[in-house]
Order: structure tokens, then C-alpha cells, then sequence
């Protein structure tokens, strides 16, 4: 027993049968007390500075909250000389909040907002897959709707070990259920996002959760906690004691060999009462009665009274025995630190007090007052009439430690990138070798994964999986956006500089080969732990690339998240940023799907191919091959592509649009033909080596099919721009043919791609979805 723990023990029981409580009084008495800094996550050194900035030892609640706050999941202070960066960049003209709030807010035009963001729930979802992942969908809804905006729509990039080991078994389907139940509960579409198998996820799974919402411009809603004598409300569930050390112990530590080397409850999470709230908010949104609002995620209380706090510049008093508890024997810190979901802190005027209680009770949602803002700039937390907390809110949210870690170039980078690829197989190999490649587990049909989500709720989907990028009509005038994530952590590992453009390169042409604007970017940035100095590099590299593919492009990072310590006895992830672009349309009618849409149709290929398979599926699916050097990134060439798409679907010319990437060329004339059922009949140049031409990742291309009649038009507009187009073929029948290398029926084809995910993880019973559900019914117009 600690010193600390034999003081708290010896005081007994309080005369009201609470237990004994750290006081700010008492800390005065015991100045030297030993406190168990080291193992709630704290250096020796970040606890000296917490004493420095007190003037006195912290409370056992002050100390968790510190613990809490200086974290890497909260405080970012390893990341956060790299993530400035990304705040140097122009905002353009559409950016109405940038980094620093719960999410970035881009106007889309009509008087419309929307806003978006990426996080991780890796972590939580490997300890327990179901709740890890759900309340990862329902911790990003909330952050929307903190920022006004009404929830509406999900997306999921995931990444799992090997698709055959046994804990892949053991964590995908929960995750991918958890993610279905949360998300289909709210009636929120899940209208795209990635699944991917490596072994260097074995261990560590990624689980990156996107949510997009809708407001008026006029109804934008902050975090600051402003207006001395405002009402501090808590909203929504009861507070329990799960998820007590999510942040300052799952997200900020590594896992070892057999498991999690430390294993805090996960939240629990209530989709329904989700729902409620959110029903709740956008009416008090609507009605003007919030001054400032904050969901409560990762840190629970201890982050929503800090950071609103800080915001506002004010001071705060929080009574802590006021929160309605699911357990009675809570004790201050916990009540604190819980990360019970569906919970949200409202800042209202004393005269708004009631319509914000009678509204909450029209939804039956919990609301407290549980505090209010004073003068001053310290924050005041009281249990049953003592002070148990008396600190600057600012020392908590925005002036936590901050390091230049130290970091280096690996030493296996040069051998890594110098390693000979296999030999190419010969041109009367591919037949068989595309059968395999489709069948294979990160080319295969994800239909086993997205037919758990509901694609089409709400009734204003108009692309979804398998398409490049999902589509959302935003009003009856037809205004829609468009969102796409993309990341490669093979091609991050070989060059983490070009690894983040080309993420950054796919999800925008996602985006444009539908015939969206790229006008906005969020980010994920997936790797392990900073106290290695080769990660660290691959950090640095990353986000300064990301950062100047972004100006090269011109759109923006309105925010995102870092995941830190992705690694499992010792061994990182490979480097894995996950980027989303947003794009707009200005009516969702003349969106471009990507499936062969006609039968007698030009095939062209826009761009490109050079003999890239340096990072390949191929390398990796065929032998297991990780070297060479990733394609090369042209940004300029993408954005030339980009308006090419974007003109070709304005103008009417293209029938279908598909981005090449994973699989080249050869995926994806399968996926297009496949998506209708309509064949092609294909004529490779003779200039380059089939296989090179079929499999080759190189960057900066598509393929796209135009009536004949627009076939003169769109050559033309491509010439103009230079941007090099290469008619090779037609759509035509029921089979994919390759003059002179491969012929196969589409059902062949469809068999090899739909099988592989229910032979690894059971048959899914009910039907299939359209792969182009066009919304029918009237916009809801509801935001």
C-alpha cells in the first residue's frame, strides 16, 4: 500500500457513509503526500510542472484530471509542432471554422453549411470490438452535432491483421456489428469507407469513424462557456464508470503480445438515447437558448468543463454531487474521468434555464445544472460542499507539455527501398492471376461488410459502396457533397512523404470521378508510438507532405485526429494516415457512377502508367513482397484529372467514371464491369508489357466510358489540358476480354470477387442493394 493510498485508508468513512475525499484543504496539511503519478500515465516531470502551476501538490482528483488532460489522445503534445503546419494553410474562401473546435464548418452555397471529421477508436475496439466500435460512431456523431450541425451521414475506414488469423475472427465482426448496430439505430446512411488486411495491424486494429452533418449558416455553435452567471446543463445519460481511463490509458499506451497490457472498461454505448439527444440539441440549436456547448467523449466531464472554460476565457464553478450517477458510489475522480456516452454540457442564460429543461423533457433526455460561470479564470469543483478541484482550465486544455520529439530516418529505410521486386508473371499467367487478385482479401467485394450498414436511410443517398466516393443531396435544389477516405500504409511505410500525398491524391480523385469539387480535407493520422524516434520520422515526413499536397491542391485541413501508439509487443503499424476529401456538387443529378453504363461505349484511360508496383496488391497478395518505392505523385497532373472529371460529368459527357489505384487497371475494369453487368472488350497498347499495363498502381488515373457521340468532345477537352487520354476499348457483352491476354464471364469474375469475405467470416443472410441507389424520395430538407 502507497503512502498516499494508507492516508486515504486510515481517515475511514465519513460520517455520511461517503467515502474519504481528497480535499484543496487538505493538500495544504500534506504537502508531501506520495501520489501515484507514474501510474496514471505521468512523467516526473510533467507532475513537477503540475505542482509548479498550483503551487501545491494536486488533489487525487486534480491529479487524474491532469493525467487525463496531458495525455497524447488529448493534449496532442507530440504531435501538435507538426499539426501547425496544417494551420499555415490558405483557408480559401468556404472555411467558416477551422482546427481548434470539435470540427472544421465549410460552406457549401444556399445558405448551407456542412461539417465533418475523422477519428480513431482503435484502441477500445480491440479490447472490445462491439462497444469499442459503436461508441465509436456515436463519440463523432456528438462532435457534429456540438458544432450545429444535424448528423447525416457515417463512414468507416477499417483495418484489420491477416484476414485469416484468428484474431481478425475474433475483432471484425464485432466491429463491423458495432459500427452497423450504433449507426442503423440513428437512421444514419454509411455510404463508404475502406477494409483492409495486414498483418501489421495483428493486434492493433484501426477503427477511423467519419460522421458529416447540415446546418444553416446562421446556426454554427461554439464551445466557449462565456456570460458570468450562465447556467452550466448536463445533458443526456447517467454517469457510470465505464470508460474510466479510455484516453489516458488505452490510447496512449501500446499493447503487448497477448493483449492489452491494461484494460479499463470501455464505454457502453445507447444509440437510442443518442437519438433523443441529438433531437433535443438541434431544438434548442433552433430556438437560440445555447450560448456554448461540448460533447462528452474522450475525458468525459474533466475535458467538457476544461475546454469550455478555456474558451471562454472564464472562470467556472461545477457541482460535482449534482451529476446524476448509475452508481452511488462513484467517487469524485470517476465522476470526472467516466467516458459515459450520449452525454453533452450546455452553457445557458439563468432565463433560457427552463426552456432548456422543458425541451430535454420532451425527449426524455436527463438535464442537470450542474454549475455555473463566475469571474475570474479558475475552475471550482465541489463534492457535497468541498473543493476537490481549484486549477487554471487553461493548464488543462491548451497549456499541457509539448515536445520536439527526437526522430530519425529508420535504418532499414534505404534497404527497404532498394529491394528488388519479383519477377513479372508472363502475358499467359494473368487470366489465372487476375481470378486470384479479385479473390483476394483487399481486392475482393466488401458487400459481406456494407450490406450489415443501411445505405439509403433518410432517403437522400445517391452513390454508396462500391462507388468511388458516397453522394448526399443536402437540399430539393439538388446541392449534394461528395466524401472519399483513402490511406495506404505500405505505400506510408516505403516513403511516408509521398505515402500522405498519395492518400491525400486517391481520395480526391475519388471525389472528382464523381463529378464533385474537392474543396475540403480532414485527417487521421494512424501511427506508433512517439517515443520511437523512427516513427517520429515517418510523423514528421507524413504530415509535411500531407501538408504540401493539401496547398498544392488547395483544399484546406478543417481538422482531424491523431492515433498514437499503434504498436503491439514493441512492433509499430505500418504508418497509416487516413485522409477524407469533401467535394460539392451543385446537383446531384448529373453525379457519375462508376459502372459501365451502355453497351457500345468508348473505354478511355486517362493518364499515365508507368511500371509501378513498388508497394503493390500485387507484390503483397502474391508474394508477400513489402519494397521498391511507391508510385510517383504528380499533383498537378491530379488536379488536371480532377477538372477533366468534373468537367466531363458537368458538361454530360461521361456514362461512368472509376479512379485506379489498388489492383490498377485491371481491378478496375472488373469493379466497372461487374457494378451493371456490362462487359468490355479491351486492346492493350502494344508499347508495354501487359502485366505492367493490367497491374501497375501508378497515380493520376482512370478510366472512364463516354458515348461515342461525346467521344471527339472529351479526346479534345483532355488534349487542351494535356492530359494524356488513350482510347482502349468498348463496352460490350457479358465478358471481360483482353485481346490477345485474357477473356472471362462476368460471372466467373463475380463468383472469384463475392466469395472470399463469407468463406472467412460466414454466410450474411438477407439480400443486396442497388450499387447505385438513387435517392427517390423528396429531399427531407431537415437540418
Amino acid at each position: 500500500m502507497s503512502e498516499y493510498d494508507a492516508a486515504n485508508d486510515s481517515a475511514g468513512p465519513l460520517p455520511s457513509g461517503r467515502s474519504f475525499v481528497d480535499t484543496v484543504a487538505r493538500t495544504v496539511e500534506t504537502p508531501d503526500l506520495d501520489q501515484p503519478f507514474l501510474e496514471l500515465g505521468l512523467k516526473d516531470d510533467e507532475y513537477t510542472a503540475i505542482r509548479e502551476v498550483l503551487g501545491r501538490r494536486p488533489t487525487q482528483t486534480e491529479l487524474a484530471m491532469y493525467s487525463i488532460m496531458w495525455s497524447e489522445h488529448c493534449s496532442y503534445k507530440s504531435s501538435k509542432v507538426h499539426l501547425r503546419q496544417f494551420g499555415d494553410l490558405p483557408k480559401g474562401d468556404r472555411m467558416l471554422v477551422g482546427m481548434g473546435e470539435n470540427a472544421g464548418v465549410v460552406d457549401v452555397g444556399e445558405g448551407l453549411a456542412v461539417t465533418f471529421k475523422v477519428e480513431s477508436h482503435n484502441h477500445p475496439s480491440y479490447v472490445e470490438p462491439y462497444q469499442g466500435a459503436a461508441t465509436g460512431i456515436g463519440g463523432i456523431v456528438r462532435d457534429i452535432l456540438t458544432m450545429g450541425a444535424r448528423p447525416v451521414l457515417v463512414m468507416d475506414p477499417l483495418r484489420f491483421g491477416d484476414a485469416d488469423h484468428p484474431d481478425t475472427q475474433r475483432v471484425l465482426p464485432g466491429i463491423v456489428a458495432g459500427i452497423g448496430g450504433y449507426g442503423n439505430c440513428l437512421g444514419l446512411p454509411n455510404i463508404g469507407g475502406e477494409v483492409v488486411f495486414d498483418p501489421t495491424y495483428q493486434g492493433n486494429p484501426l477503427v477511423n469513424a467519419l460522421c458529416l452533418g447540415v446546418m444553416p449558416v446562421d446556426r454554427i455553435q461554439l464551445s466557449a462557456a462565456r456570460g458570468v452567471g450562465n447556467v452550466v446543463v448536463l445533458l443526456g445519460a447517467k454517469t457510470g464508470r465505464d470508460g474510466i481511463g479510455g484516453v489516458s490509458v488505452l490510447a496512449s499506451a501500446t499493447f503487448d503480445a497477448d493483449g492489452p497490457t491494461r484494460r479499463p472498461s470501455v464505454q457502453v454505448g445507447d444509440p437510442f438515447m443518442e437519438k433523443l439527444l441529438i433531437e433535443a440539441c438541434l431544438e434548442m440549436y433552433d430556438a437560440k437558448l445555447v450560448e456554448g456547448i461540448q460533447d462528452l467523449g474522450g475525458a468525459g466531464l474533466t475535458c467538457a468543463l476544461t475546454e469550455t472554460a478555456a474558451a471562454g476565457k472564464s472562470g467556472m464553478r461545477a457541482h460535482l454531487d449534482r451529476v446524476p450517477l448509475r452508481e452511488a458510489s462513484m467517487e469524485p475522480h470517476e465522476v470526472l474521468a467516466s467516458e459515459s456516452q450520449e452525454r453533452m454540457l450546455a452553457i445557458v442564460t439563468p432565463q433560457n434555464l427552463p426552456a432548456v429543461l422543458a425541451i430535454a423533457d420532451k425527449w426524455g433526455v436527463l438535464a442537470t445544472a450542474i454549475g455555473e460561470v463566475v469571474e475570474g479564470d479558475r475552475l471550482v469543483v465541489e463534492w457535497h460542499g468541498e473543493v476537490v478541484v481549484d486549477v487554471p482550465p487553461g493548464s488543462l486544455a491548451d497549456e499541457g507539455p509539448v515536445y520536439e520529439r527526437p526522430y530519425s530516418r529508420p535504418a532499414d529505410q534505404d534497404e527497404l527501398q532498394s529491394t528488388d521486386l519479383p519477377a513479372y508473371p508472363r502475358t499467359d499467367e494473368l487470366q489465372e492471376l487476375l481470378l486470384r487478385m479479385v479473390a483476394s482479401p483487399n481486392l475482393c467485394s466488401r458487400r459481406w461488410v456494407v450490406e450489415q450498414y443501411d445505405r439509403i436511410v433518410l432517403g437522400d443517398t445517391v452513390l454508396a459502396w462500391p462507388e468511388d466516393a458516397g453522394v448526399v443531396r443536402l437540399s430539393e435544389s439538388g446541392l449534394g457533397i461528395a466524401l472519399s477516405t483513402d490511406g495506404n500504409g505500405r505505400y506510408t511505410r516505403l516513403d511516408p512523404y509521398a505515402g500522405a500525398q498519395l492518400a491525400l491524391a486517391e481520395a480526391y480523385r475519388n471525389v472528382a470521378a464523381t463529378g464533385a469539387v474537392p474543396i475540403a480535407v480532414t485527417n487521421c493520422l494512424n501511427f506508433g508510438s512517439p517515443e520511437d524516434p523512427d516513427v517520429m520520422w515517418q510523423f514528421a515526413e507524413a504530415t509535411r507532405g500531407l501538408a504540401d499536397g493539401c496547398r498544392a491542391l488547395a483544399t484546406p485541413v478543417t481538422g482531424g485526429n491523431v492515433s498514437f501508439y499503434n504498436s503491439t509487443a514493441g512492433t509499430a503499424i505500418n504508418p497509416t494516415p487516413v485522409i477524407g476529401v469533401l467535394g460539392l456538387l451543385d446537383d446531384v443529378a448529373r453525379r457519375t457512377p462508376m459502372g459501365f453504363a451502355e453497351e457500345g461505349e468508348s473505354v478511355l484511360l486517362l493518364g499515365e502508367t508507368r511500371d509501378e508496383l513498388g508497394g503493390s496488391e500485387w507484390a503483397w497478395a502474391e508474394h508477400r513482397h513489402l519494397g521498391g518505392r511507391p508510385p510517383a505523385v504528380d499533383l498537378d497532373r491530379e488536379r488536371v484529372l480532377a477538372e477533366v472529371l468534373v468537367s466531363g460529368s458537368r458538361d454530360g459527357m461521361l456514362s461512368s467514371a472509376h479512379d485506379l489505384a489498388d489492383g490498377g487497371l485491371a481491378q478496375s475494369l472488373v469493379e466497372s464491369a461487374l457494378a451493371k453487368g456490362i462487359g468490355a472488350r479491351i486492346v492493350l497498347p502494344a508499347d508495354m508489357d501487359p502485366f505492367v499495363q493490367l497491374f501497375s498502381e501508378s497515380a493520376g488515373r482512370a478510366v472512364v466510358t463516354v458515348p461515342r457521340s461525346e467521344e471527339l468532345r472529351f479526346t479534345e477537352m483532355c488534349d487542351a489540358r494535356g492530359l494524356p487520354c488513350t482510347r482502349i476499348g468498348v463496352t460490350d457483352g457479358s465478358t471481360l476480354d483482353v485481346q490477345d491476354v485474357l477473356s472471362l464471364p462476368l460471372e466467373e469474375l463475380r463468383e472469384a470477387h463475392e466469395r472470399t469475405l463469407p468463406a472467412l467470416f460466414g454466410p450474411l443472410a438477407g439480400g443486396t442493394a442497388p450499387s447505385d441507389p438513387v435517392a427517390t424520395a423528396p429531399a427531407t430538407g431537415a437540418v
